[in-house]
């Protein structure tokens, strides 16, 4: 082990002086290349560069002749689609500073933003939006509604703005001034602005495109299903804009199965909980079948773990084990290839931890898995597994120009030129949060001899026993998850006598675990149920035993319903609120302790 590593910094700087100038640089260098899918009356249309920079520009002309200026705030609350994207980039060639609000934001939160921020302007989806927006503030701005034509309405309204004044709105901004204040989505307290410099999503562009080099060839082209309003989504479709991926957007993650299947991406970045319910439905499709079906897929999911673990360190599988993965490869493989399009042989795990078990999976069934972490403030990434030399488990080595440092107490430490500006107008946050170059992320960590960073759980989650041992939750919780009947679950013991669980029953594998068992009725009315115990219990008894007795779960308690985004318990890019579920769920977890 190792308390510090760095990557010296990328060779070659961000090529044009702000974001904005992204889409101009296209647009002459590369007029006839597609830029962005856009789905019309059912149909997928290329909408070429060219075409792109006057749409934007139209709108960036809009926005001007509205009396935004270089500098200004401009909120954007909408689910992710053609038109968020569009406005952004609008955004920044007007020289304004976008304040992305998730679609999921309460009156409160969206005030806070609005107020905080000092937006001027807000641009929301629908009516529906802007009732959210507006019902719980006294902010005075603008609001404009997407769905009211808007594109068309700014471009009208723009008409006598001069390219002569769009192109010198477009070069207000510098690598150091800010492009966008992001808020945190935040388990605790209100939300915190960082302070994103266009240079610091530019670095990291350069960084990730050194460090993965192959990663984005002629025609490649990718969905982007995640929040934009979140940094992996925005730093992804940065990045898209800057290697000339077409890009497609869907807001509604029911129908990403089916735009997969006409997209046909050829890489994918997600957020872990996508690639667990990718995994899950099959699993639970095969063991429903029962028979010889479910004892394949099971054969197939340990020798694809078998084979990716065999490839670790620069490792050869036996000739035994390769011929096994052929098999499985096109018996049950190429079904999973197939449900994300056929063509996508990369997937970019982001946003929380994939997990070794499911990690393997993958990558032993035939993708290149490539896992990172980032924060917000870092403009989203700071390591990466490098192409052919991942390490199943650890979520790879600092990017070029990131230095990581293992603090004496576990924390992650990072230093770059890539880090935040800072909070926005929060000092105090600022004072807590660095320690001279060195930015505090909250993460605890490991690092090996080689630089690869292994992240074991959020400092502030850390349980400690009555007895003094100290637990990371995460560990157990992706154990549990990986069952393909359990979607969520919260381990819970901090100074108490033994560890314990809240567990949700995934809703779309449920129906057929109830088929195939006789049942009849919810999650809710089956939470007794000595079935549905038992099969519960059988994945805590698998999760025990990769874990010491004292770090073993001793009790659980079925939930009835799904944690959620809507319901509180979840981030929008679902990561768990757990001081919400651990007021919601306090009398729950008090049972789980009584004698």
């Amino acid at each position: 082990m190792t308390t510090e590593f760095a990557s010296p910094p990328a060779a070659k700087p961000f090529p044009v002086e702000n974001l904005g100038r992204l889409v101009f640089k296209n647009a002459q260098e590369a007029p006839h290349e597609v830029a962005v899918l856009r789905l019309e009356d059912g149909d997928w249309k290329d909408v070429t560069c060219a075409r792109y920079l006057e749409e934007v520009k139209g709108v960036a002309k809009g926005l001007i002749a509205r009396g935004v200026k270089p500098g200004d705030r401009l909120a954007i609350m909408s689910h992710t689609r053609y038109e968020w994207s569009l406005i952004a980039w609008a955004s920044w060639v007007a020289g304004a500073v976008t304040v992305p609000i998730y679609e999921t934001s309460s009156p409160s939160q969206c005030d806070w933003i609005l107020t905080d921020s000092g937006a001027s302007l807000a641009i929301v989806e629908n009516l529906e939006l802007r009732e959210v927006l507006t019902s719980g503030t006294d902010w005075k701005g603008d609001v404009l509604v997407v769905e009211n034509d808007l594109v068309a309405q700014l471009t009208e309204a723009g008409a006598a703005i001069s390219d002569e004044e769009v192109e010198k709105a477009s070069l207000a901004a510098g690598h150091e001034d800010t492009c966008a204040i992001i808020y945190t989505s935040g388990t605790t307290g209100n939300p915190k602005g960082c302070e994103i410099v266009h240079g610091g999503f530019g670095g990291v562009v350069m960084a990730v495109e050194e460090r993965l080099q192959d990663a984005f060839v002629p025609n490649s082209r990718t969905l982007i299903f995640l929040p934009l309003a979140h940094v992996l989504a925005r730093i992804l479709e940065v990045a898209c804009f800057y290697k000339r991926v077409a890009v497609a957007h869907e807001p509604d993650t029911t129908k990403v199965v089916e735009r997969l299947s006409e997209i046909r991406p050829t890489f994918l970045v997600s957020v872990p909980r996508v690639l667990e319910k990718v995994y899950n439905s099959a699993a639970a499709k095969a063991e429903n079948a029962g028979g010889a079906k479910a004892k394949i897929f099971k054969a197939a999911v340990q020798t694809a773990i078998d084979y990716s673990t065999a490839l670790e360190n620069g490792g050869t599988p036996s000739l035994g084990l390769s011929l096994k993965q052929k098999l499985f490869a096109k018996l049950v493989y190429s079904k999973l290839h197939e449900a994300l399009g056929g063509e996508c042989d990369r997937v970019i795990s982001g946003g929380g931890p994939l997990g070794a078990r499911l990690g393997h999976f993958y990558r032993g069934a035939g993708f290149d898995l490539l896992e990172g972490y980032g924060l917000t403030e870092s403009s989203g990434v700071l390591t990466v597994n490098p192409i052919n030399a991942a390490k199943i488990g650890t979520v790879g080595t600092p990017i070029p120009g990131v230095t990581i440092r293992i603090a004496e107490d576990g924390e992650v430490l990072a230093k770059a030129e890539t880090l935040f500006k800072g909070y926005w107008q929060n000092p105090q946050a600022n004072a807590d949060s660095w320690t001279g170059d060195w930015y505090h992320t909250g993460d605890i960590g490991e690092l090996d001899s080689d630089g690869y960073l292994t992240i074991t759980g959020r400092k502030k989650d850390l349980i400690v026993t009555a007895g003094g041992k100290n637990v990371s939750p995460s560990q157990l919780e992706d154990l549990l998850t990986s069952d393909p009947l359990i979607s969520q679950a919260v381990v819970v013991g901090d100074n108490r006598s033994y560890i314990a669980a809240l567990v949700t029953i995934d809703q779309e594998t449920f129906p057929g675990w109830a088929d195939k068992h006789g049942k009849t009725g919810s999650v809710a009315d089956l939470i007794q149920d000595g079935d549905l115990v038992g099969a519960v219990q059988d994945a805590v008894d698998r999760a025990n035993r990769s874990v010491s007795r004292a770090e073993s779960i001793r009790k659980f308690k079925i939930l009835a319903a799904e944690f959620s985004v809507e319901g509180g318990e979840l981030t929008p890019t679902l990561k768990l609120k757990r001081n919400v579920v651990h007021d919601r769920f306090a009398d729950d977890i008090e049972n789980l302790y009584a004698k």
